[in-house]
This record gives C-alpha cells, structure tokens and sequence, in this order.
C-alpha cells in the first residue's frame, strides 16, 4: 500500500505537470495570436504604403496628362497626301495600253470568259 506522504507527492507531481502542460499551451496560444496580430499589421502597413505609392503614380500621371493637353499640338490628317507624293491612285488612274481592267471608276467589260 502506498503512505500518505507518497501519495500526496504523486498529486502535487500530477498538478505540476499538468500545470506545466496547460500553461505551455496558453503561451503557444498567446504567441501564435501575438505572431498573427504581428503579421496582420505587417500586411496593413503594405497595404498603405502601396496605396500612398499608387496615389503618388496616379498624381504624377495626371500631371503629365495635364502638361500635355496644354502643350500646342499639331494636328496631322494621316490620309492626305503628303507634299510631292505621287500617291496610288494617281499611279493607277491612266489605263495602260493593252491593260483590259477598267480605269478609276469605268466598268469592267463584259466577257464570255470564266476563270
């Protein structure tokens, strides 16, 4: 049979230990919440730095934008004739002897022929 004082040395082990246990999990808790606390401020940081660094991109934008509306510009028609250019149509508007497809705006002649 076990004494009395065994005993109560066998309880207090048990508390201790259990104790020990139980309080190393309450600080694995409290560590991991303070490491997700950290890292949710970390990230909310980032997020406002990005955003003043983004506003700063969108306002540099904006005044380049600005500079450029205000500068004169020329404005320049990419369909007309340059100065001294022959351009196609010139080219292809006098028929060529012998040549059977119609000028600028004639019809094409009718023939029996089939291609």
């Amino acid at each position: 049979m076990v004494g009395k004082f065994e005993s109560n040395k066998d309880l207090v082990q048990e508390l201790t230990s259990s104790g020990a246990h139980r309080v190393g999990n309450i600080v694995g808790l409290i560590t991991g919440t303070v490491a997700g606390v950290a890292r949710e401020i970390g990230e909310f940081i980032t997020d406002a730095i990005e955003m003043k660094e983004a506003a700063a991109a969108a306002r540099r934008d904006a005044e380049n934008d600005a500079a450029f509306l205000e500068t004169d510009t020329e404005v320049v028609d990419l369909d007309a004739p340059a100065e001294g250019d022959l351009g196609a149509a010139t080219l292809f508007d006098d028929p060529v002897e012998g040549d059977k497809a119609p000028a600028h705006e004639e019809k094409a002649p009718i023939t029996g022929d089939k291609a």
